[in-house]
């Protein structure tokens, strides 16, 4: 056996290269067996976990966005690359005692991008603490309650969707006022992790190994128990979330009838078609939303960028979404954080086309 921990780059290209031609075909059997033999042959768990899975579920967002993998096969990809990882979870090289402390990690309630969460708890593990996995999707009051019952060091949140993040505020605020500090990571919390200072997060990491690195650099600070939402956002005070939060549904349907005079060629979509579209409109009026509670119209724009290049990607004309937009803005003209978010939206489809950002790109 080599004993050498620590793979070459060559070692890591070539992994990578293996396990992405496996789970792009779905075959769960090479794929699994290639990262144990490896594993067996002497490179850390840890490396395998974070410099071949993590890279290759990348590319298989950046596939299914580029229109290269259907949404079944980047399903079938991701669940290969979640029973790897638990594949390696149980290897004999991956059992460390859990004398460290003890840290939960959590994805907000409504996010179901789990991985990259998996792979932080195992990072976890393998440097020595005791974690509870929670997994996706996990309601802010049973999330509050395990805290008490277990009373963990810290917890680590992990969100992927940016429309999350108002849900995402409340579990920090929930989080910090029983005590426990909070780490949060992910795309929805931006590339420079503006999002996660501006909810009152107590620390953010980019990726599972700077997450586990800072935890491992000592124990955060207990967080102030007093702390309420609004304390970060007062311009929420004028209700401008709300009302279009609370109106979502009403706005997609006037938008959806309006589309039929704005954007003739939709009188000859099918039902299947209307019925994309109103969820399409439905993500507009989502991340709309989002934009007004952050009070950052980019993350609004960087969302309208990448839906022209996903519409586009799959051959469907990018050219009905200045009209969508123009409609919203009728709606909500009254509304003046609202119209400067949607006029700049609109604004991209006059700019030069260009890739989108990696926060915009993980939109369910």
């Amino acid at each position: 056996m080599n004993t050498n921990l620590f793979a070459s780059p060559s070692d890591i290209t070539c992994l990578v290269t293996g396990l992405w031609e496996a789970v792009f075909v779905g075959d769960e059997h090479t794929a699994i067996g290639l990262l144990l033999r490896a594993v067996d042959e002497g490179i850390a768990p840890e490396s395998m976990l974070l410099d071949v899975i993590a890279p290759v579920q990348a590319k298989v967002g950046e596939e299914w966005a580029a229109n290269r993998m259907s949404v079944a096969q980047e399903h079938a990809a991701t669940a290969i690359n979640d029973r790897a990882v638990a594949a390696l979870s149980v290897h004999p090289a991956a059992r460390t005692a859990a004398g460290r402390g003890r840290i939960t990690v959590s994805c907000v309630d409504g996010e179901w991008h789990a991985l990259p969460a998996r792979l932080l708890a195992e990072v976890l593990k393998l440097r020595g603490w005791h974690v509870d996995y929670l997994g996706a999707q996990v309601p802010v009051p049973h999330l509050i309650t395990h805290l008490h019952r277990t009373g963990p060091e810290l917890i680590a949140l992990s969100g992927s969707i940016a429309t999350r993040l108002p849900t995402a505020h409340a579990t920090i605020t929930a989080c910090q006022a029983v005590g426990v500090p909070v780490l949060v990571g992910g795309a929805a919390f931006g590339p420079d992790g503006r999002h996660a200072r501006l909810l009152g997060a107590d620390a953010w990491a980019a990726d599972a190994r700077s997450a586990a690195d800072q935890i491992q650099s000592g124990p955060l600070p207990r967080p102030e128990t007093s702390h309420q939402t609004i304390d970060d956002l007062p311009h929420l005070s004028d209700q401008e979330y709300t009302m279009v939060t609370r109106t979502s549904t009403r706005l997609v349907r006037t938008v959806l009838h309006g589309l039929e005079a704005a954007f003739p060629a939709m009188r000859q979509y099918s039902d299947l078609q209307r019925e994309h579209t109103a969820e399409d409109l439905a993500h507009i009026v989502d991340f709309l939303a989002t934009a007004l509670y952050l009070d950052d119209a980019d993350l609004f724009t960087d969302f309208v960028t990448w839906t022209a290049f996903i519409l586009t990607s799959r051959g469907v004309p990018a050219h009905s979404l200045p009209p969508a937009l123009h409609l919203l803005a009728g709606e909500l003209k009254d509304f003046p954080r609202a119209s400067r978010i949607l006029q700049l939206g609109t604004g991209q489809f006059a700019a030069p086309s260009s890739v989108p950002s990696a926060a915009a790109r993980n939109h369910p």
